[in-house]
């Protein structure tokens, strides 16, 4: 399921990415990488904060669409 349809507080783990190289090279750039653990933190409709790797990161729901999370 795409990282977009979690909910505040849960957990979850990276299974792939979608879209365009650049945009995968860009995702792993800000440590979302294949395997590691996401919680999100906080949502809205705009976008979402995610704890990756002890660090808090806001993205926009049309990047959280493109990676790919499993339980």
């Amino acid at each position: 399921m795409p990282l977009a349809m979690a909910v505040k507080g849960e957990t979850r783990t990276i299974t792939e990415f979608k879209g365009q190289e650049e945009v995968r090279r860009r995702l792993q750039d800000l440590g979302f990488i294949k395997g590691e653990t996401i919680c999100v933190v906080g949502e809205n409709a705009a976008g979402m904060i995610l704890m990756v790797k002890g660090v808090k990161v806001a993205l926009n729901r049309g990047l959280a669409h493109k990676i790919m999370v499993a339980d």
